[in-house]
């Protein structure tokens, strides 16, 4: 049993689960902080009361198993690419079923869904929404040029939304410029790495942006999103969400952007550029976190 267990958590990717569920965990700390007055002085009306222990720890289950739902459903749908580039995942190698890891990621969606709205109804709307929206990734979006990039920004995003909007529409509003400036970075970054996985996508038969109009054209366009998320980083501190310390960090996380942007298209070195954009967002989450 103990074995089967460990098998389909490795069908959850559950490295990747915790890491998304400690990242909406970020999201409930900076909309909490954000609400209680960090930067202008709230009302009465306004104050959310005392930090949600239980409820941000449902927030952290609900992510962990749609997280970990979206990863099962996508090595269904990819069992055949699987078979050749990945033959130990779990359904390849033959440990779990193509219909038990479909049934096994339709419970976990059901049960992501259900708990979130026992948080409130926003949470369920967005965990059921999500679940839908992983689901036709898997089937459909991923291989359409762009808008498979555009889903995994607006999916990394809404992970910070998600957990936001344990206060409702209020932490909706307060991480939706922060939901945004992820969401850009995230997209830019997603046609890099389609541009550095070029040549093996089109072995395999894959159609991705860079391969529909060619790896310059799909470079300019990454860099369009990246200058453009650059752009409108100040506008949180603009905006009175954040403090001063947001500022100064972000403008760090910039300089991590520019420096990708410069690898992409001067040095013409995506794999450089994919690792600098990964970094860039982490200050950029480090500065979020430090001007809430």
């Amino acid at each position: 049993m103990s074995g089967g267990m460990r098998t389909y958590l490795e069908l959850m990717r559950y490295g990747n689960c915790l890491m998304a569920g400690f990242a909406a965990l970020i999201g409930v700390a900076i909309a909490f902080n954000i609400l209680t007055g960090a930067v202008a002085p709230p009302t009465s009306s306004s104050l959310p009361g005392p930090f949600p222990i239980s409820s941000a720890g449902l927030v952290f289950l609900v992510v962990f198993l749609v997280s970990g739902a979206g990863n099962a459903v996508n090595d269904y749908f990819d069992v055949e690419i699987d078979a050749i580039n990945r033959p130990e995942r779990p359904i390849p190698s033959g440990r779990v079923g193509t219909k038990e890891a479909l049934y096994f990621s339709l419970v976990l969606f059901s049960l992501g869904s259900v708990l979130g709205f026992l948080i409130n109804p926003v949470c369920g709307l967005i965990a059921l929404f999500n679940s839908l929206l992983l689901i036709f990734y898997a089937k459909t979006l991923k291989g359409t040029p762009f808008f498979g990039n555009l889903s995994i920004g607006y999916l990394t995003g809404s992970t910070f939304l998600f957990g936001a909007s344990v206060f409702g529409i209020r932490g909706l509003e307060a991480l939706s410029v922060l939901f945004l400036l992820a969401a850009l970075a995230t997209t830019a970054r997603e046609v890099v790495k389609d541009i550095e996985d070029m040549e093996g996508d089109k072995k395999e038969g894959a159609d991705t942006l860079p391969i529909r109009i060619g790896a310059r054209r799909a470079g300019y366009l990454a860099v369009f999103i990246g200058v453009l998320a650059v752009f409108l980083s100040p506008l949180p501190y603009l905006l009175e969400v954040l403090g001063p310390r947001f500022l100064y960090l972000v403008s760090l996380a910039d300089l991590g952007f520019f420096a990708a942007i410069y690898q992409l298209l001067v040095k013409n070195n995506p794999t450089k550029s994919s690792k600098l954009f990964k970094l860039a967002m982490l200050f950029a989450l480090i500065s979020f976190l430090a001007g809430a």
